[in-house]
């Protein structure tokens, strides 16, 4: 999949929105293995230039874990580089800085194909996989996260906690939440709903589904403005998974569904739930495969002081018509569009996982359950913790790393390559948060996403 430099027509669009809103400092953006959003920043002078050319990042900024330690991959060498080319089709203006703008990117080598370790790259390759299969698979990623604020000591200060979903928590973040809604609509992302949630400072934000590419590149456009706009307003934004252990966990839930020429394949009226047998089979797979899809879904040491049962976190294997517990469930349709907004939510996932890496290995995932016609079993309609027998998530790093390291589909779809250094990349964060104090493994992860 080689990439094509990009047309004149399509470079003199984007100078042009540059120039109409005297942008200066242009964002080029990514995610890495960690879950951390990167960037370098282009000039306006060298934007003509670098929109084809790309900006050169050494192999071995990918090599830094979430502790920014420098591991010793051997495919990740200080000696070489990829270059950052962004997708001029994400170029948008940034409302909250002065002269700012930002595009999503993907890492080629030199030869312009995707580097190995380019995880947009990887996602475009399963919306291809999902398109030989029959259907476009459209997604969102359902926000939680935290506003908090530091002393002047530099300590984190927790806000007071006051009722989820209230109109007097509401009261309390409606300058933030608006200035973050508009600041999304200004940029293409349609929000669709905004709350506090449970936590003290604990928000919520989803916005409407998109084309699986668009949906992850706007997952990372929606974590920049929060924390870009919290920062206006005296707060830290954090979509940690668990930024503070005493509070609920934040998720970062995926919303999934499958259209072919117009049509929702989720969507059966005359079966149960409405659900069709192909949205079975994909659950099925996702079911099959999460033990060791978490490793890319909830991929960090905090990601195992969110993930617990009875936390709405998703703890346990098993799939529900609106279970909050069950870490797939599927969402029952509005009225007079049931066909339209029936889809199916993978609840264990949380933001110090890459977008487009998760979503591109729940599409694996479920494209498996769909080839093999595999049956996820009855739906759970309670919470699972009461049955007794409910088969529970594996609760650490180091085991989902196993999983996944022996989990044919996945490597598949990953590649060797990719499969290799990530598993080496992610094993470094186990072997350096062990033995810490679990509150500084919260705190070290706090800022982080």
């Amino acid at each position: 999949m080689r990439i094509v430099p990009q047309s004149a027509i399509v470079v003199e669009g984007v100078l042009q929105q540059v120039d109409n809103a005297d942008v200066r400092l242009v964002r080029f953006l990514y995610c890495d293995y960690a879950g951390i959003i990167r960037t370098k920043v282009v000039h306006r002078a060298n934007l003509e230039r670098k929109l084809t050319e790309g900006v050169g990042v050494t192999l071995a900024q990918s090599a830094l874990n979430v502790r920014d330690e420098l591991i010793d991959i051997p495919e990740m060498p200080p000696v070489d580089e990829v270059r950052l080319v962004p997708d001029p089709s994400t170029f948008t203006v940034l409302p909250w800085v002065e002269a700012g703008g930002s595009m999503v990117a993907s890492l080629l080598d030199r030869s312009r194909e995707p580097w190995f370790g380019c995880t947009r790259s990887l996602l475009r390759r399963q919306i291809a996989a999902a398109a030989d299969a029959g259907f476009s698979v459209e997604a969102t990623f359902e926000n939680e996260y935290y506003v908090y604020r530091r002393s002047a000591e530099g300590a984190d200060l927790q806000p007071e906690r006051l009722p989820v979903y209230s109109s007097v928590g509401f009261d309390e973040y409606h300058a933030v939440l608006l200035e973050t809604v508009d600041a999304l609509t200004a940029q293409g992302i349609t929000p669709e709903l905004a709350m506090n949630e449970y936590g003290g400072g604990q928000l919520e934000i989803s916005v409407r589904h998109a084309p699986a590419l668009a949906a992850a590149d706007a997952q990372i456009k929606v974590r920049d403005s929060a924390r870009g706009i919290a920062l206006r307003h005296g707060y830290r934004a954090s979509f940690a998974p668990k930024p503070f252990l005493d509070q609920i966990g934040s998720g970062t839930h995926v919303h999934m569904s499958l259209w072919h020429e117009g049509r929702n394949l989720l969507h059966d009226a005359a079966a149960e739930g409405a659900l069709s047998e192909l949205g079975r089979w994909w659950i099925g797979g996702l079911l099959e495969h999460l033990p060791a899809l978490l490793a890319l879904t909830c991929p960090s040491m905090n990601s195992y002081q969110r993930l617990s049962p009875s936390t709405w976190a998703g703890a346990f294997r098993c799939w529900g018509f609106d279970n909050r517990e069950a870490p797939v469930r599927v969402a029952s349709p509005y009225w007079n569009r049931e066909e339209q907004s029936v889809n199916v939510e993978l609840k264990s996932c949380d933001s110090s996982s890459n977008p487009h890496l998760a979503l591109a290995a729940t599409i694996a995932a479920g494209l498996d359950g769909i080839a093999r016609k595999i049956e996820p079993g009855a739906p759970v309609r309670v919470n699972p913790v009461k049955l007794g027998n409910a088969e529970g998530l594996p609760g650490s790093l180091a085991v989902v790393l196993d999983l996944l390291e022996h989990d044919d589909v996945l490597t598949d779809a990953l590649g060797p390559e990719m499969t290799r250094t990530y598993l080496q990349f992610k094993r470094s964060e186990v072997a350096a948060y062990a033995g810490l104090d679990p509150e500084l493994v919260a705190a070290e992860h706090r800022y982080k996403f």
